[in-house]
Formats: C-alpha cells, sequence, structure tokens
C-alpha cells in the first residue's frame, strides 16, 4: 500500500471498530434481562461528571440488585443528547436519569418518555416544563451566594469593599447556571462593588471564558479586584488570561466542584474559593430512586419543586483553610492527590499533609 493512503486506511479502519463495538453495546443492552436505567450525562469538559458522577451512580445501582445502566454523555450537545435518550428508550430504559444539556431543550425527552410511561428522573440540573418523576440536585441559589459571600470577604479583608468586580456566569442554557446567577446577585448587588462587566459563558467553556476575560483585562487592567467565576472550569479559564496578561498577585477567582485543579489552585494562591457539591450522596439518592422506579414503589423528597418530589443538598464553600475539614475529610480528593511534586511546597506551607 502507498504510503500516503496508510494513514487514510487507518482512519477507516479505526472509525469502522468504533462503530462496530457501539453496535455490539446496543446488542448487548438489548439482550439483556436484566431491567435497564439509562444515566444520560450532559458534557465532559466539567471533570466531575466522568470521575465521579459516572462510577457513583453504577456502584450504588450495582449495590443495590441485578440491573443494566445504559450511560450517555451528550458533550454538551443538546441534540445528540436527544438521540441518546431516544436509543435508551429504544434499548428497552425503564428509566432515564437526565442532566440536561438544555433544560428548555430536554423537555421533549421527559415528553417521549412519558408517552412510553418511562419515568424521568431530573438529575443535577431542573428540566423545564414539569412531568419529572423526581428531582436531585444542591441548593443552587445558595451555592451562588456562597461564592458571591467569599468574594465580598476577601476584597473587605483586603480593603477593596468598593472595588470592580468581572462575573463570569455559566451557561445560557444551563438552569443551574441562572440559579447560581441569581443567588450570587442577591449579595453582590448589595455590597457595594462595582460590576464592571458580566459574562455568560457558552458550553461552561473554560477557553470563552478565558478569552473574554483577557479582552476585560486589556480594557480595565488594574481596577479589576476579583472575578466571580461560577465554576471552577470557567475560574481556570480566567486566571489563565491573568497569567497570560502577567498580572500578579492573581486577584480572587471564586469557582465551584472542588476540581482536582482547583484545590491545587487554592493551595497555590491562585484561586480563592471553590464550593464543594458532595456528588456521592447525590449520585446515590438518584441510583436509589431510580431502582425504587422501576421496581415500581412510591419515591418522595424533603421537598417539592413545582409538585415533584425534591432532594436538595447542602454545597460547602471551600478555601485554602478547610480544605482538609472537608474535602480531605470526606475522601473526595487526598492529601496525596493535591500535594502532587509541584504543589508539595505549598501543602506544607498550608499544614496539608
Amino acid at each position: 500500500m502507498s504510503s500516503r493512503f496508510r494513514p487514510l486506511a487507518r482512519a477507516v479502519a479505526t472509525l469502522v471498530a468504533g462503530v462496530l463495538v457501539a453496535a455490539s453495546a446496543v446488542a448487548c443492552a438489548a439482550g439483556s434481562n436484566e431491567p435497564k436505567i439509562a444515566l444520560l450525562l450532559p458534557e465532559d469538559k466539567t471533570a466531575r461528571y466522568e470521575t465521579f458522577d459516572r462510577p457513583l451512580f453504577e456502584k450504588r445501582v450495582d449495590e443495590l440488585g441485578h440491573y443494566q445502566v445504559l450511560y450517555a454523555n451528550a458533550g454538551q450537545d443538546a441534540a445528540a443528547q436527544q438521540q441518546q435518550a431516544e436509543s435508551a428508550l429504544a434499548a428497552g430504559a425503564r428509566v432515564l436519569v437526565l442532566d440536561p444539556v438544555n433544560s428548555q431543550a430536554a423537555a421533549s425527552i421527559v415528553a417521549e418518555a412519558r408517552a412510553q410511561n418511562v419515568p424521568v428522573i431530573s438529575y443535577d440540573r431542573l428540566i423545564a416544563g414539569g412531568g419529572l418523576a423526581y428531582y436531585i440536585s444542591f441548593d443552587n441559589e445558595k451555592v451562588g451566594m456562597q461564592q458571591a459571600t467569599a468574594l465580598v470577604g476577601a476584597l473587605t479583608a483586603a480593603g477593596k469593599a468598593d472595588g470592580g468586580i468581572l462575573v463570569v456566569n455559566g451557561s445560557p442554557t444551563d438552569s443551574n447556571a441562572l440559579l447560581f446567577r441569581e443567588g450570587a446577585h442577591r449579595v453582590l448587588d448589595a455590597s457595594g462593588l462595582q460590576v464592571l462587566a458580566e459574562y455568560d459563558t457558552p458550553d461552561w467553556s473554560p477557553d470563552k471564558a478565558q478569552d473574554w476575560v483577557a479582552g476585560q483585562i486589556a480594557q480595565y487592567g488594574s481596577r479589576i479586584a476579583g472575578v466571580y467565576a461560577a465554576n471552577d472550569g470557567v475560574a481556570g479559564g480566567a486566571i489563565a488570561a491573568f497569567t497570560a496578561a502577567g498580572v500578579s498577585p492573581i486577584p480572587p477567582v471564586t469557582g465551584q466542584d472542588a476540581e482536582l485543579s482547583a484545590l491545587q489552585r487554592i493551595v497555590a494562591g491562585q484561586q480563592y474559593m471553590t464550593v464543594y457539591k458532595a456528588l456521592k450522596p447525590e449520585a446515590d439518592r438518584a441510583a436509589e430512586v431510580a431502582v425504587d422506579l422501576v421496581e415500581g414503589r412510591k419515591v418522595t423528597g424533603q421537598t417539592t419543586t413545582d409538585g415533584t418530589p425534591t432532594t436538595l443538598l447542602e454545597p460547602v464553600p471551600v478555601t485554602l483553610q478547610n480544605i482538609e475539614s472537608t474535602v480531605i475529610a470526606d475522601g473526595f480528593w487526598s492529601a496525596k492527590d493535591i500535594c502532587t511534586p509541584a504543589y508539595a511546597q505549598a501543602c506544607a506551607q498550608a499544614g496539608i499533609r
């Protein structure tokens, strides 16, 4: 074979292999006698979904009995998630556990599932339109309030209580992002801080957040006293923009999700805080409700949301001072995970062992 055709041949072989694997997975799913539960997650730019939500959910389902989890990640593509849901229903899923890419668009998935008498659990993000069997998440408005409160506190302590800030929100198609923003503004609007500019980050993209913050640094420079960033991904983008601009020290930046990279930035003094959401209780509860629904048992929540039984878990703000008593104490991350050689000295200085 001519060498110029070998890369094309390899690409074709890889594509064929991928199609065969996918077809095999569907065939296995269709042939299994175990009741099927679909777990449909929205994206992989946020580390939590593949690192925690999926394995924790699958582990709890396995503990509860003989059930098959049909898993798919939409990669931030609402149309792909619609197709994944349809495939799961065609494969015989008895329950959909759905974390929507687009909270409005996912209403059509709920309608299609209900038409087939398949209940839908709204996982982490609330799906618009009602018709849900259950909703489990965190108190998302409280998350925004915790982030903003921490930022106000940091700037007040630094004597910058009337400084200018950037507000970097999450994706406009994510219902949680709207709640984070509302909670944050409840605190920020009463704080005396000046919002220099605000941005809704498409797809929660760190790259887009970085580009936007870079533009604001060029415009406002030293007037930027702090940054409200809605999660650790966009926080990382903001911090990268400050680093590229040669800004030192980096002003206080908030975050969310207690990602490993964010905790390391906190130890290194680059990020001020994050919000720890105990994902195991969330994934465990979703798995338990899904199994109850498969078995025809009635499900109840601690509260209701538009008539839907609901569980809302408590978020926890994390700064350098309480990393050990929160994420490390819970086993979410270990000191060894955080204190790699590049961060060993900073960990030692912070007393993290």
